[in-house]
């Protein structure tokens, strides 16, 4: 064997050894892809019935706030008729109810200097 043979030889051994070492590596790449699609779909299968869920319980939320809404509304209206009945009642009996009032004060303080001068 001549030196170019054995040179020859060791490069195909060592060319072999790569070719080999990068057999491994690609199958082992190949496992991973594989592990990882099969995550991939899992997450999939598990998250597309979570989106649904989120998506109806939205949309009942927003129809609950359109109730809402709408008993705020009337709560205001109802809000604003009583307080403007008050104000009509306050505007229609507090100047009779302050006469009456001072009228009574009146004749009860004339009723008591009468009492005085009659026992005097």
């Amino acid at each position: 064997m001549t030196a170019g043979e054995v040179a020859a030889l060791i490069a195909a051994i060592a060319i072999a050894v790569l070719v080999l070492g990068l057999l491994t590596a690609l199958f082992s790449l190949i496992a991973t892809l594989r592990a990882l699609r099969e995550t991939t779909e899992e997450l999939r299968r598990t998250t597309l019935p979570l989106v649904h869920e989120m998506r109806e319980t939205v949309a009942q939320a927003n129809a609950e706030l359109g109730k809402v809404d709408g008993l705020l509304v009337t709560a205001e209206s109802i809000s604003t008729t009583v307080d403007s009945a008050s104000k009509l009642a306050y505007l229609t009996f507090s100047n009779p109810v302050v006469k009456v009032l001072a009228f009574s004060a009146g004749a009860a303080r004339a009723a008591r200097r009468f009492r005085r001068s009659a026992k005097d």
